[in-house]
């Protein structure tokens, strides 16, 4: 049996073993590295940040730095944290307002395991389960001028979103592998023709894992149902919070058609009584006709028609 990528010790045992993370950024940028030290948990202090920033797993070469991120359960994960991140990484090796020259290369992979929380500038939902994001310029034809190669990737392993018939095998292979421990299903394949893959199925094999990291693992898990108890309980509170905000506006909205409703109903009376003395006004002194018979003709108190000639 294997344990899930989703839980986060599981995963940084996997991902930080170097043959796994080197070939994962072959299969993904189509580069070959060798990488030494591969951190955990690695913080940086930015000087023009106010927020210090924490990566999942880390490592560099001599010419460029890598970073994996797992994000899963925080339910916080959106888009202005990965790029806050990624930039940040990019905007640190700037040492003085003389230099700034950009000595190595960043490049990141976002690894989702839940549907995403951002969406597009429109407020539709994103669909797909990989994307990219570089820094290089466009032409006015939309053709990519390169002039750096940052670039940070993601990819979404959530069965909510399925596959691009054009997405690169090894990449679907990745998100395979993350599927099928995820979900335990065993009708997704794993391609144990790659080495990595191969080599991630036998560090997170439940019985070539020794006790202590499983208690770490089930405390991992436990933690995950505390904060998905957690998020549910605070979905639920903006629900029932967004109900009588909309209620309210439901409120707001019927009072203000009928304060419109009355207004026009006042400025129709107006309009009637004015017509009424244009009408008084007209029979009293261009046709010479009596009080009386103004009130016969109009159907009005001859009280109401001696006020308004007074007036």
């Amino acid at each position: 049996m294997l344990a899930s990528l989703e839980n986060q010790v599981v995963f940084k045992q996997a991902f930080t073993n170097k043959l796994v993370f080197e070939q994962l950024i072959k299969d993904f940028f189509d580069i070959e590295i060798k990488v030494g030290k591969i951190e955990t948990e690695k913080k940086f202090r930015i000087k023009t940040s106010l927020i210090d920033i924490t990566l999942d797993i880390y490592a560099e070469t001599q010419d460029r730095r890598f970073v994996i991120e797992l994000q899963k359960i925080q339910y916080d994960h959106n888009f202005d944290r990965f790029f806050n991140y990624f930039v940040s990484l990019i905007i640190q090796q700037q040492r003085s307002y003389k230099e700034y020259n950009i000595k190595k290369t960043v490049i990141g992979i976002i690894i989702l395991t839940r549907p995403y929380r951002f969406k597009k500038l429109t407020g539709e939902p994103i669909l797909e389960n990989y994307m990219t994001l570089d820094f290089n310029p466009r032409d006015i034809n939309d053709k990519k001028i390169q002039i750096n190669e940052h670039e940070l990737k993601f990819v979404n392993t959530c069965n909510k979103y399925t596959s691009d018939n054009k997405l690169p095998a090894a990449i679907q292979d990745w998100i395979n592998l993350f599927q099928h421990t995820i979900y335990e299903d065993q009708t997704i394949k794993i391609n144990f023709g790659n080495k990595a893959i191969k080599k991630v199925t036998n560090l997170i094999k439940t019985d070539n894992i020794d006790s202590d990291t499983l208690e770490r693992i089930r405390q991992e898990a436990g933690r995950k149902q505390v904060l998905a108890l957690e998020y549910q309980a605070g979905i639920d509170e903006e629900k029932e919070r967004n109900k009588k905000l909309i209620k309210q506006a439901e409120a707001r909205e019927k009072q203000a058609v009928e304060e419109k409703k009355k207004a026009e109903a006042r400025e129709k009376q107006a309009g009637k009584k004015n017509q009424q003395i244009v009408k008084i006004f007209s029979l009293y002194y261009s046709k010479q006709k009596s009080v009386d018979e103004i009130s016969k003709l109009l159907n009005i108190s001859i009280v109401d028609i001696n006020t308004i000639l007074q007036n």
